[in-house]
């Protein structure tokens, strides 16, 4: 699968919903009603963090939620993108792009959104062959104003800004031409998972769904 074949991919999921919920799980006896209640709420594309150990056995677990279209983030090496594919996931998230990790989803055919948050480092991904690319970390590298910035020289790249987005700035985001999607942690923070308060999840979800 090339670049462009994966930015083709990532594109489409980005389309689906205005959020994607940035998730890091640490226990999977959670994962399946999260996946329900965000789907149920709206938002069919999740990203699970490579950031806890339980976060494979998440993804396998969200991958089985009818309606849902489960991803792997903070990948950042080939065998994270293999364990990711082989755990269940239909798309990685990296931070940013090397031409280790793009070989590796080339050859599994996992489609990769790639970050980058300079003009050269947008150009390089365009070299590479992608489209769509993670702006990472938005808030801290300039928000909304950054990403219009970039929409002038280099109109052809869509971004998905994740990073200190939150439901008060989002719209800023949404409101850009070369932005598809924003992502964020806020809809499924930590307290609820671990209560199970999958009504609260799903309500914040239903929100978001409305950014747009």
């Amino acid at each position: 699968m090339t670049p462009e074949q994966q930015s083709q991919k990532t594109r489409a999921l980005c389309e689906l919903a205005p959020v994607i919920p940035v998730l890091v799980v640490g226990d999977a006896t959670r994962a399946e009603g999260l996946a329900t209640a965000l789907v149920a709420g709206g938002l069919p594309v999740l990203e699970v963090t490579l950031r806890t150990p339980a976060a494979l056995q998440v993804i396998g677990e969200m991958s089985k939620v009818p309606g849902g279209h489960v991803g792997a983030g903070t990948v950042l090496t080939p065998d994270d993108a293999k364990r990711a594919k082989d755990a269940g996931a239909s798309f990685a998230v990296s931070p940013g792009a090397t031409e280790r990790l793009v070989r590796a989803c080339e050859d599994i055919g996992l489609p990769l959104l790639p970050g980058a948050v300079t003009a050269s480092e947008v150009m390089r991904a365009m070299e590479m062959g992608f489209s769509m690319l993670k702006f990472f970390p938005a808030e801290a590298a300039g928000g909304a104003k950054s990403l219009k910035s970039l929409a002038g020289p280099l109109p052809q790249v869509s971004f998905c800004p994740t990073g200190g987005v939150t439901l008060q700035n989002a719209p800023d985001y949404l409101a850009l031409p070369n932005v598809i999607c924003v992502g964020g942690s806020w809809i499924a923070p930590d307290a609820d998972v671990a209560a199970g308060d999958w009504a609260a999840i799903e309500s914040r979800a239903r929100d978001a769904r409305t950014l747009r």
